[in-house]
């Protein structure tokens, strides 16, 4: 190989180098920002409704729906969850992208909260401890708030 062509590829694998460092990587989109903690994250308004279990729920938007979920049927909602710090932990509303559950493979506060609603329907749900993640490694612990819009019962 002569000493040109040497030069040549040397620069080329330098300018491919430089290219590949300029142009993001297809899986390094910034990550969405948070959705703000509505003001009442803290504890439910006395205006919430309070379920004999201890879930608190107050209607953010009446739905169209006539019908409402039972355990076994499968869901597709819109969420977002936070501490009572006002941290948000989980949101499909971030992600874009409505999430698919079975009722009565999510946590229990879930579970009793959506079958109160219909489809169309948002609502707040404040779920305690015991009704969410209790004891459970890697999981928020304490009081939750979601809000969920209900999208399709299937």
């Amino acid at each position: 190989m002569s000493h040109r062509t040497a030069a040549l590829r040397g620069a080329a694998a330098l300018l491919l180098a430089a290219v590949a460092s300029c142009s993001p990587a297809p899986d390094s989109a910034p990550p969405a920002p948070a959705i703000p903690a509505p003001a009442d994250v803290a504890a439910p308004p006395p205006n919430s409704l309070k379920t004999t279990s201890g879930l608190s729920t107050r209607l953010l938007e009446k739905g169209t729906g006539q019908r409402h979920p039972r355990a076994t049927d499968t869901v597709v909602v819109h969420y977002t969850g936070w501490k009572t710090d006002g941290m948000m932990f989980d949101s499909s509303v971030q992600r874009g992208q409505p999430s698919e559950f079975r009722l009565n493979g999510v946590i229990a506060g879930w579970t009793e909260g959506v079958q109160m609603m219909v489809e169309g329907e948002k609502r707040r749900l404040w779920i305690p401890a015991r009704l969410a993640y209790e004891g459970q490694p890697d999981k928020p612990q304490g009081l939750l708030v979601f809000d969920i819009e209900l999208i399709d019962i299937k």
